[in-house]
């Protein structure tokens, strides 16, 4: 089933446009919480100085640099070479290029052999995929056996009165695109996305469809955003 049905290749061009501004706009349009959200994120996961990692879809590489701070190795994969470029200068300018490896490739079909890493993760990255089950699929194929598979994404809050607002922001907010001269559309559809996508408790239960246990849900923010951790 598909979750996201914008054709591959235009979310591909999409992320070519607005990767120049990728991260100025992150924080201008979450008002900086997500990073709040990624802070708490990793946080929660269970790395040593011996653990190897895959971030996917890891855009301009926040994620991945901040799992390179605990983990002895992460990947970050990418299927935009924009993304990547700009991913690239981050980590040299962080020196962490001895610890983290970026590689283009397909979310829903991870050039990596079975059970190659200890952790696995994915932060605002699978409603863009075309069917958020195949990477999961995916990502338990690539796991070691106890291994975790971590999601940060966002989610549709419960709350009548908090929905309400939740929803007016979204039709806001891709208009802050013009103060970074940035297409209006392009954040449009970013919005819609995160309206469209699978709630926590629908993504729990796909996890869990697809073999993942001792699948734990955190909430963030009244519900506007979820962090899902699961064992395989």
């Amino acid at each position: 089933m598909l979750t996201n049905k914008v054709p591959e290749q235009d979310v591909n061009d999409l992320f070519t446009r607005v990767a120049p501004n990728y991260d100025l706009m992150n924080n201008l349009v979450s008002l900086g919480i997500q990073k709040k959200w990624r802070k708490k994120f990793i946080q929660q996961l269970n790395l040593n100085d011996k653990s190897i990692c895959l971030d996917l879809c890891c855009g301009s590489a926040d994620s991945t640099i901040d799992l390179a701070k605990k983990a002895k190795l992460v990947t970050g994969l990418d299927f935009n070479q924009e993304m990547l470029k700009i991913a690239q200068k981050k980590v040299r300018k962080k020196k962490l290029q001895p610890k983290i490896k970026l590689v283009v490739g397909d979310a829903m079909n991870l050039p990596f052999a079975a059970n190659s890493f200890d952790c696995v993760t994915i932060c605002f990255g699978l409603r863009n995929v075309p069917d958020a089950s195949k990477t999961i699929q995916e990502s338990y194929r690539v796991l070691k056996p106890g291994g975790q598979f971590a999601i940060l994404e966002m989610s549709q809050p419960t709350n009548p009165v908090i929905k309400l607002g939740w929803q007016g922001y979204f039709k806001v907010f891709p208009y802050l695109a013009k103060l970074t001269h940035s297409n209006v559309k392009d954040y449009q559809y970013l919005s819609r996305t995160s309206k469209e996508f699978l709630s926590a408790e629908q993504l729990k239960k796909l996890l869990e469809q697809n073999n993942f246990t001792q699948v734990a849900v955190t909430k963030l923010t009244f519900g506007a955003g979820a962090i899902h951790l699961a064992r395989k």
